[in-house]
């Protein structure tokens, strides 16, 4: 690469900012340095990982040769994982009240039945822990009436030991339910009931917490943006994607993103957005898609991949959304394409493991193609110039399908 192009970048500066994750964002840092390394491997050059340099929250500190150019970056990880762990927080009865409150949400709305004609699969991980947590309920209740009706065949006629049964019932059926919520962690039904929930508590508008916590990173965003770096890039993963696209619209808007300051990048990976802005009060977020849409002050790229079940994968977020407006020109709509960029081997070993792959955006491709998330973000091209001239990809989706079009 260091042959076909001048390098343009020695000193980037890299916001990343995760999906709806409770985990402490130091294992972003471990994927980075797992996966770096592989990547570098297979592509045949070096990545090495150090204590971040700018000082502030939580991020690492890489320094790549690719090519024969050196670049540094330096991470920024906006940390949300208390607040995801706190809307996690719910006791078994409220779960099930969130799951009554949500599937309304988006049903009442009409919103769900849009959405499904968009991606199945995000649509399946959307329907799949109402029923899984329904299965679960059943299973529990059917077992203890169960027990009910065994003691109550020793004893026919005796009203309290009757009412002493269906005690034991009840209690039976809440130690299953909490059996199943311990062991969640292979099933993900109250994990992606608390995610579709935080989203849907206010019909898509954001939180106050959240709110105020981006208005906090947006802060240090715009101070990089005056610091002497060669491009800044902010990285929006799943739920971070939409998350990432208010945070550059209101810098830009409050003229906080200087003509000669660094170039500006922003890269949505694996993207949920349709799932915020198909809800009624999500005026703030379509507001944002559209504006963001237009700027000359970025370079927006988006990758998504149809193997990818947990995300809309190849659907315009802002075009899905209806608020194209006149004059669009981003985001770049491209497919990390699993199928090919995975060998066989691999894919088959990750086909069926979704939350893995809704990863993998992040991880290292044993048949890269023109998207590498290391070289991206520690290498020595801008997002605007590795892109430069690339063609959408043929089989994204355009068309308007949001019922909701109103803006902020």
């Amino acid at each position: 690469m260091g042959g076909l192009f001048t390098p343009e970048v020695r000193r980037r500066r890299v916001f990343y900012i995760p999906g709806y994750d409770p985990i402490h964002p130091r294992r972003y840092r471990e994927l980075y340095r797992k996966e770096g390394a592989a990547q570098a491997a297979i592509s045949g050059y070096q990545i090495a990982l150090a204590a971040k340099h700018a000082g502030g929250p939580f991020g690492w500190h890489a320094t790549a040769t690719i090519g024969g150019d050196t670049c540094e970056a330096d991470f920024e990880v906006l940390v949300w994982s208390d607040i995801v762990g706190a809307s996690m927080g719910q006791s078994i009865p409220a779960t099930y009240l969130q799951l009554v409150r949500t599937a309304w949400a988006y049903s009442a709305s009409g919103s769900l039945f849009r959405l499904m004609r968009l991606r199945k699969g995000p649509m399946i991980a959307a329907l799949y822990p109402i029923f899984a947590l329904l299965a679960e309920l059943a299973v529990a209740v059917t077992l203890g009436l169960l027990v009910a009706w065994a003691a109550m065949v020793l004893v026919p006629d005796f009203a309290l030991y009757h009412l002493l049964c269906l005690t034991v019932a009840a209690l039976v059926a809440t130690v299953i339910l909490k059996r199943f919520r311990k062991a969640d962690g292979k099933f993900y039904a109250y994990y992606l009931m608390h995610d579709y929930a935080h989203t849907a508590q206010l019909h898509g508008a954001y939180p106050p917490d959240l709110e105020a916590r981006l208005v906090e990173f947006a802060d240090s965003i715009a101070n990089a943006l005056q610091a002497d770096w060669d491009e800044v890039l902010i990285v929006g993963h799943s739920s971070g994607a939409h998350l990432a696209v208010s945070i550059l619209a209101d810098l830009i808007r409050a003229g906080r993103v200087p003509e000669d300051g660094p170039a500006l990048g922003l890269l949505t990976l694996g993207q949920v957005v349709p799932m915020v802005s198909f809800l009624p009060r999500a005026q703030r977020l379509r507001g944002d898609l559209a504006y963001l849409s237009t700027r000359d002050e970025l370079a927006w790229v988006d990758v998504t991949a149809p193997g990818d079940g947990c995300a809309f994968a190849l659907c315009d977020p802002v075009s899905v959304s209806g608020v194209a407006p006149e004059g669009k020109r981003w985001p770049l709509v491209l497919s990390a394409a699993f199928t090919k960029t995975l060998s066989p081997e691999r894919w088959r070993e990750l086909r069926w493991r979704f939350f893995r792959l809704h990863f993998q955006y992040l991880s290292a491709f044993d048949r890269p193609g023109d998207y590498d998330y290391f070289q991206i973000t520690a290498g020595p091209l801008t997002l605007q110039t590795r892109y430069a001239g690339r063609n959408p990809s043929a089989s994204r989706i355009e068309h308007a399908v949001n019922r909701y079009t109103d803006t902020a």
